[in-house]
């Protein structure tokens, strides 16, 4: 018997010869071949790329882990004094050696300036001068290489040791021997050999696998026969004028001949994919994609008639294939449903833009909008221009008349060249007769349906308008953008492909999408222009520089949110004794009156710590200012006829409650002196304390009701803070959005946080980097204060006892202590202050009395005692005995004031540390008389 090939050959081993060489030279067959060697040659790369990549990355670890051993060594604390001790070797080597052991280098070696070594993991090298080129080091500069030499090769770092003035006095090296470095590449050879092996078996087996299916479809063909076949079959398809569309089971569209991809309108190799993603009109993919059997079925595709006929594909092992369609054109009755479908199309394209037209409250993204609506089912080309003005958000003008210039906002088109000036480019309309200028002046659209017979758009620039007919552009529709009677731009519809030119009936319906676009675009200028001015109020309420202190070093971000601004803030405000009051609240909403609220809480609280109140008290006091500003701007409690009009207004809608509904704060106040912090929270989230070593956690503080809502007291917490800590104060909406909830954005932002050793600045960026929304809804505000502590050189104290003795020996002491601190020349004014200070908490107080003395910015005199009572400046008459000694304490003071404990009173005073300024009398006073000056 005879096969395909010729005669069966005979034997077993005549057919097994027989059916390899035919799979040799069969399409699978060099398939394979083709696939074996490809995956050959990748792994043996890929296999020798990571051989060489692994001894560069333990190269370059080495490097990095030497260098990095080094630098701590060379900055630890002592190191310097260590190297120019008696016996630098004694000091160093215990510490070089527990520095090798921790940091898993070979070596650390301590060296002079002239390279000879201290310290040595070989304690025979110690005394011996170092090999290698030591002058970078010298220059101090820190380096690394690959050192060959004695006692061994090594990848090594030299690191220039410092003194206080930053002169080099000695050298630090590390490294890594390089037979170690050799160690690790070697000990990864048998994995990566193994992964090499089964990656060649795995793409072998795969390659096999891929040919065998390839010679299951070509049926052991070779390259000639299939070729042969290929040839009958795209004559046969393509030949016919009849189109053929075979459509697999999974709706996938497997092949279209030249007549069918003429009559359906098919994209560029619409092979492969989905009936339903070749851009035909929902019935015909329906059709197509149904498997349905139809025979000369009359159906409308795009502007012609076809008659479809659908059938399936024969069955293999028992299931459908798909099913191939044949279209025949049928045009004649194309004129009889034609203006029908024009007309949905046009109604389906008005609704299109009252969906896609003001999707966004811009302006410029508005006008683009428009111009992609209507390209390519109505225009070729769109452009719109708008007036300067409106892009700014401002209103436009209300004179009516010729507009001579605008601003191109939006340009789209079928193709991306375009001979029309581009996007931000200044459209001028000097001709009154040209098409623009035409539509201005009547307020109307105006069609221009040749173009080359519109002279008057041809004269406005004789050269552009070259070069536009040229480019194909033949017919134009130029639209005024109107809104409420003003015009605010235009909108020109241009063909170019499109051979019809526009009509009447185009005019109207390029009349109608412009007034729907043009109420969208005066929506986005009016939100724009309220943003803007929210923007610019909320910048100027809040602190622009804040106060100069010691007690914290602060940074802030404030950022408003996309949708409109809130009424986040923040403020620093520096108290007495050198304590400091760190504020952040919110306002509900967003808007002009969210910022205005927020400015006038900004200032309720300054003038409130100015009191030097307690944070639960301030809060209470802040409540309560609240509560009367909500009852005088909504005319809840007026008497009489204000109520009833102010309900009236309401009621006709011409004016609205404007009440602070919603608004929340936290106050903290910090005392450098004694590390406390006290805070309290009318509804705001609590801070986040980051200590020293980087652990972050966020301190419970005592629930509070929103400011407004009234009735409950606010409590405070007070913490002893660690030296270094740092305070974080946020609002909501840097942690919480619809996407995120409040507990997940506490956690992100303790892991933004966690990080030591950066800057209060750096911190905020990486937060808000971390943190930050792609679009936040609403506004942040962020507030980080790393604390300090005032050191104790610079505090002095003393108890008092209760007798006039005592005010003069601790006048003397006071004495003593400025003049320890180099504070002579306000030594006599401070003296006067303590001396009437003291007498006065001996006489009209209680015990215990006490006085403290605080340098920081200014000289700060503190006498506490037991009593609340507080006393008050007055001028005492010519017939008094007393009442002068505050009034000189006012005088000779910067500032003074009292501040209420819970156990008493501390009477203040600050003086300059400078005594420039200060009152010199002109005779020497006797101190000790002045202590008779009653208050």
């Amino acid at each position: 018997m005879t096969g395909r090939f010729g005669r069966q050959p005979t034997g077993w081993g005549s057919r097994l010869s027989a059916r390899l060489s035919r799979w040799v030279h069969s399409v699978a067959g060099q398939v394979f071949a083709l696939q074996a060697m490809i995956v050959l040659l990748l792994i043996a790369a890929g296999a020798s790329a990571l051989v060489f990549q692994a001894r560069y990355d333990s190269e370059r670890d080495a490097r990095h882990r030497s260098l990095a051993a080094a630098e701590a060594f060379a900055h630890a604390p002592g190191i310097a004094a260590a190297l120019i001790s008696a016996d630098p070797t004694a000091l160093l080597q215990p510490l070089a050696e527990a520095a090798r052991r921790g940091s898993g280098v070979d070596f650390i070696a301590v060296m002079n300036t002239d390279g000879v070594r201290y310290t040595d993991s070989r304690p025979e090298l110690i005394g011996r001068r170092a090999t290698g080129d030591l002058s970078r080091a010298l220059a101090g500069h820190a380096f690394t290489e690959t050192f060959r030499g004695e006692p061994s090769d090594a990848v090594r770092a030299v690191v220039p040791i410092r003194n206080a003035d930053g002169v080099v006095i000695g050298l630090v090296g590390t490294g890594i021997e390089v037979e170690n470095v050799s160690q690790v590449v070697e000990g990864q050879l048998p994995l990566l050999l193994g992964a090499a092996a089964g990656a060649l078996l795995l793409g072998t087996s795969g390659a096999a696998l891929v040919s065998g299916r390839l010679r299951r479809q070509t049926r052991g063909l070779g390259a000639a026969e299939m070729s042969r076949i290929n040839e009958h079959h795209e004559a046969v398809l393509h030949a016919v004028r009849e189109g053929v569309v075979i459509i697999d089971a999974d709706q996938r569209l497997v092949l279209a001949n030249d007549e069918a991809r003429r009559l359906l309108g098919l994209p560029p190799d619409p092979e492969n994919r989905n009936v339903t993603d070749l851009g035909l009109d929902p019935r015909t993919a329906e059709l197509l994609a149904s498997g349905q059997v139809v025979t000369d079925h009359v159906h409308l595709a795009g502007d012609r008639l076809l008659a479809v006929n659908v059938r399936p594909t024969a069955q293999y092992k028992g299931m459908s294939t798909g099913s191939v369609v044949t279209l025949r054109d049928s045009t004649e009755l194309a004129a009889l449903s034609g203006r029908a479908e024009v007309a949905r199309g046009r109604l389906q394209l008005l609704y299109d833009a009252g969906v896609r037209i003001g999707t966004t409250l811009d302006v410029v993204r508005t006008a683009e909008e428009l111009s992609e609506v209507a390209v390519p089912r109505f225009a070729d080309f769109v452009t719109v221009e708008l007036l300067e003005p409106v892009l700014h958000g401002d209103e436009p003008s209300l004179v009516t008349g010729i507009y001579t210039e605008m601003r191109r906002a939006a340009i789209t088109g079928v193709r991306a060249d375009s001979p029309l000036q581009p996007v931000g480019d200044i459209i001028r309309f000097v001709v009154p007769t040209a098409p623009m200028a035409a539509a201005l002046d009547a307020g109307h659209a105006v069609l221009a349906a040749d173009l080359n017979a519109a002279m008057g758009w041809r004269a406005q620039d004789s050269q552009g308008t070259r070069v536009a007919l040229d480019y194909g552009l033949h017919s134009l529709i130029s639209v005024p953008l109107r809104a409420r009677g003003v015009v605010l731009g235009m909108a020109n519809f241009w063909r170019a492909d499109t051979q019809e030119p526009f009509d009447e009936e185009d005019r109207s319906f390029a009349a109608e999408l412009g007034a729907r676009a043009a109420v969208s675009i005066d929506n986005a200028r009016r939100f724009t222009r309220e943003h803007a001015m929210a923007v610019t109020l909320q910048r100027s309420l809040l602190p622009r520089v804040l106060p100069a202190q010691n007690a914290v070093h602060v940074a802030y971000r404030y950022l408003p949110a996309k949708a409109g601004v809130g009424g986040d803030w923040f403020d620093v405000i520096p108290l007495p004794s050198g304590r400091v009051a760190l504020v952040v609240g919110d306002v509900v909403g967003h808007g002009v009156h969210a910022a205005a609220t927020m400015g006038r809480l900004r200032t309720a609280v300054h003038n409130f710590s100015t009191l030097d109140l307690p944070p639960d008290e301030l809060l209470g006091h802040l409540d309560e200012l609240i509560n009367r500003i909500d009852q005088n701007d909504t005319g809840i409690g007026l008497a009489g006829g204000a109520e009833e009009g102010a309900a009236e207004d309401v009621a006709d809608g011409s004016a609205e409650p404007a009440g602070v509904t919603g608004a929340t704060c936290l106050y903290a106040v910090y005392d450098p002196v004694s590390g406390q912090c006290r805070m309290a929270s009318a509804g705001h989230p609590g801070p986040a304390l980051v200590r020293p070593d980087g652990d972050v956690e966020f301190p419970e503080l005592p629930a509070g009701l929103p400011l407004g809502v009234g009735g409950m007291p606010f409590e405070a917490a007070e913490f002893t803070l660690p030296e270094g800590s740092r305070l974080v104060l946020f609002t909501d909406g840097l942690v919480e959005d619809r996407d995120r909830d409040f507990d997940a954005g506490l956690q992100l932002l303790r892991e933004a946080l966690a990080r030591p050793g950066r800057s209060p600045d750096q911190a905020c960026s990486d937060v808000l980097a971390a943190m930050l929304f792609p679009v936040p809804s609403d506004d942040i505000a962020l507030l980080i204060a790393d604390t300090r502590r005032l050191e104790a050189d610079r505090i002095a104290e003393w108890e008092v006892p209760g007798e006039a003795s005592a005010v003069s020996r601790v006048r003397n002491a006071g004495a003593a202590q400025l003049a320890a601190w180099g504070l002579d020349e306000i030594s006599f004014t401070t003296e006067l202050i303590l001396s009437e200070l003291i007498t006065n908490a001996i006489r009209y107080g209680s015990a215990p009395v006490r006085v403290r003395l605080l340098r920081d910015r200014t000289l700060i005199c503190e006498v506490s005692d037991g009593s609340s009572t507080s006393p008050h400046l007055r001028y005492a008459a010519t017939t008094d005995e007393g009442g002068r000694g505050l009034f000189l304490v006012a005088q000779y003071a910067d500032r003074w004031g009292t501040r209420y404990t819970d156990r008493g009173k501390v009477i203040w005073a600050e003086l300059p540390l400078t005594g420039g300024s200060e009152p010199q009398p002109a005779d020497p006073l006797d101190l000790d008389a002045l202590e008779d000056l009653a208050w």
